[in-house]
């Protein structure tokens, strides 16, 4: 039952809402991982990848918030809760413990790719059923591409 209506028509809808609930679960199983490794990492660079994994958790906790507004707004109630993550989330798992920065960066270059690489497939199937959520999608892309950009430099 939809509480709140939107004016996509049903097939538009079930398409957007679908690309909306899986980025939402990708952007929050990113925003825990980055804080997991950010609470583990040892090594020399351990300060300068300690504050930039700060960087993408404040990135995709912000967009998921935007997501899951905008699925609201569409009248599709978003899922956060724990076990939808666990379930549904694209991101690979993490070490447990305490993680060398090296590995550290490799693990959120892992993780950054594969949200990113669902991220631009819900901007193609987004495309004609709802513009305005693939905007959304593209800005989310475009920050995600940059965080991965430097943590690809880190290990180079």
């Amino acid at each position: 039952m939809y509480v709140v209506k939107s004016p996509l028509p049903e097939t538009d809808l079930k398409t957007v809402s679908g690309a909306l609930q899986g980025a939402l679960v990708d952007l929050l199983d990113l925003s825990l991982v980055a804080k997991q490794i950010h609470w583990n990492i040892i090594g020399p660079r351990f300060r300068s990848i300690h504050l930039q994994l700060d960087e993408v958790v404040d990135t995709a906790r912000r967009h998921s918030d935007t997501v899951a507004e905008r699925a609201s707004a569409l009248g599709v109630p978003p899922d956060g809760r724990a076990a939808t993550v666990a379930q549904s989330s694209g991101i690979g798992s993490v070490p447990q413990g305490w993680v060398k920065d090296t590995d550290a960066v490799g693990t959120l270059v892992s993780a950054l790719g594969a949200v990113i690489t669902r991220m631009r497939e819900r901007v193609q199937t987004t495309a004609d059923a709802d513009p305005v959520s693939q905007d959304i999608f593209i800005n989310v892309t475009a920050e995600l591409e940059k965080h991965h950009w430097m943590f690809q430099a880190e290990n180079a």
